[in-house]
């Protein structure tokens, strides 16, 4: 599928997530401590919770309700209670703007334009 606009780079602050529908798709948009740009899923394995509203800190999302952390960068789930990684999403940055493509992946690509 192509690519999706959603918004100028530097309209998400850091430590930050917001979430996006691509789709009917849920997928929060991340940007950490270093100014890196991850896209993915916005609903943690553990429970119908949206990380978008988690803790972002050295390249993890915390889940605000029960804890479970996942890699911006994977996916993977890296604490108990969730087990199951959340899908990730290839990000692009065109002329400053944030491009996300809607296909699920469980290996994290990034390209710069």
């Amino acid at each position: 599928m192509t690519s999706v606009r959603i918004c100028p780079a530097d309209e998400i602050e850091l430590t930050s997530a917001v979430r996006v529908v691509i789709d009917d798709q849920p997928i929060a948009l991340v940007k950490d401590s270093a100014g890196e740009i991850f896209a993915i899923g916005d609903t943690c394995t553990h429970g119908d919770i949206s990380l978008s509203e988690g803790f972002v800190e050295d390249g993890v999302i915390e889940c605000w309700a029960h804890g479970s952390h996942f890699s911006l960068r994977t996916g993977q789930a890296l604490t108990l209670p969730a087990y199951e990684p959340v899908p990730v999403f290839t990000v692009t940055i065109v002329d400053g703007d944030v491009y996300i493509d809607p296909t699920p992946r469980f290996d994290y690509e990034r390209k710069e334009a």
